[in-house]
């Protein structure tokens, strides 16, 4: 994986150290449901119900690929829906020294609340990008960061600082700089070919990682690496699991079953893979240690139990089964067990997914014609549902636990596209693919994976 190095707090102009340093250092713990703000002075409380995105100003960067960075923050915090980027025909400096504080008075008559100004330069042969965020009512830097590259990964210097001032404003932790692999659909509905792409969370750098020669659906992520295991068909054979190593292109089949695997999903380690097998008319869930290839069995019923999914701090399992006459979630220790039953609203529940703050789980309802994406407590307490149409599925949580992505066909002849909710529901917008799309599943944080 490409490595950026970065410094952080750079010294306000006109504050000295220890004032920059105070400043930077800022932030509160998160309840369990929605962020508290870092700051005071500049916050976005999603708690409230009169919500607003905040105005924001992204300056274009001084230097050479200035323009880029700074085009790729002002739509990634654009897309977020957290955020009002102001159009630069507003701005009332075209190009802010980075070494001075901003005019606070003009930008506040613009209507801007936060400033984010910076530059792009060569150290040598490497990429030195750097980034200021002014509380433009306070008058106040609130952060200042600078990071260090290849010359190619000014994409990912862009996604970094939107992490940066998002995580700031917000209190809760970034996911631009973040890849999703998803399942690229091309030709009719009767002949659909299907294969495996990845691409940064913008649809930016599309790559395939299989060749269509398999089928292959239900991709998911490894929480701390850039591994992705997945069910792949070949025309006449079983369904099998399989793990791919996204940067050596090396890849496995997981298990030495007879008969065929579904459903895996990696535990909160990367260590163990939880799966379903088909066994005649049922199927049980089974976990396999990867690197001992050892495994335990979790359920054992004549039902059909499917979807696993960790709870982040690894001691539970939320998955799907008609046990009961139909299509609802439960949720056992991580070892196994009967599961308790979680869902109790109309219609059938399938596709559950743990948040990675562990405070949530998402899931695909079916009932009354339509699919809704919702989430729910562990317990199965405080149901919502965030969006709903004719055919939703597949909810996959980005690592800040605060987004869901999920795939939408509306019917006909077409096929499926993405699309980004976040917890709130008030935030909806689509995720750009080449093709059509579904299943995808978000890496973690780039910087923070091994």
């Amino acid at each position: 994986m490409d490595r950026i190095d970065h410094s952080t707090n750079l010294q306000a102009p006109g504050l000295t150290r220890r004032h920059a340093l105070a400043l930077a250092g800022t932030g509160l713990a998160l309840p369990a449901l929605l962020p508290t703000p870092a700051l005071a002075e500049l916050v976005i409380d999603l708690r409230k119900g009169t919500f607003q995105p905040m105005p924001i100003a992204v300056a274009d960067f001084a230097g050479e690929g200035g323009g880029l960075v700074s085009g790729i923050i002002a739509n990634n915090l654009k897309r977020c829906g957290y955020f009002v980027p102001i159009e630069k025909a507003r701005h009332p400096e075209k190009n802010p020294p980075f070494d001075a504080a901003p005019q606070f008075e003009a930008w506040k008559a613009a209507g801007v609340q936060a400033l984010v100004i910076g530059r792009v330069s060569r150290d040598g042969g490497r990429l030195k990008a750097e980034f200021r965020l002014w509380d433009v009512v306070a008058g106040q830097q609130i952060d200042g960061q600078q990071y260090f590259t290849d010359p190619n990964n000014s994409r990912r210097v862009g996604h970094i600082i939107s992490d940066a001032v998002f995580t700031k404003i917000t209190g809760v932790g970034g996911f631009f700089d973040t890849r999703v692999v998803f399942v690229d659909e091309s030709g009719s509905k009767e002949a659909r070919r299907k294969r495996l792409a990845i691409m940064d969370q913008d649809g930016a750098n599309v790559r395939y990682l299989t060749d269509g020669a398999t089928s292959v659906v239900t991709p998911r992520y490894s929480p701390v690496a850039q591994e992705v295991t997945y069910m792949a068909q070949r025309t006449g054979e079983q369904p099998r699991v399989h793990v791919l190593n996204i940067e050596t292109g090396q890849r496995q089949v997981v298990g030495n079953f007879p008969d065929m695997t579904t459903s895996p999903r990696f535990s909160p380690n990367g260590a163990r893979i939880a799966l379903s097998l088909q066994q005649g008319g049922n199927a049980n869930l089974y976990a396999i240690d990867i690197g001992s290839r050892t495994t335990q069995r979790l359920t054992s019923t004549s039902a059909i139990d499917t979807s696993p999914s960790y709870a982040p701090d690894g001691s539970q399992i939320v998955f799907e089964s008609d046990r009961g006459g139909s299509q609802q979630l439960y949720v056992m220790g991580a070892g196994g067990g009967e599961g308790k039953r979680i869902s109790f609203g109309q219609g059938s529940y399938s596709q559950p997914s743990w948040s990675p703050r562990g405070d949530l789980i998402a899931f695909t309802r079916q009932g009354g014609g339509t699919f809704g994406i919702g989430v729910m407590k562990p317990d199965g307490s405080g149901e919502r549902i965030l969006t709903e149409s004719f055919h939703n599925e597949a909810p996959n949580w980005a690592p800040n636990g605060q987004y869901i992505m999920f795939f939408r066909d509306p019917g006909g002849q077409s096929g499926g596209k993405l699309y980004m909710v976040d917890i709130t529901g008030r935030v909806e917008v689509p995720v750009p693919t080449p093709s059509f799309a579904s299943d995808p599943t978000w890496s973690p944080l780039l910087t923070a994976a091994r």
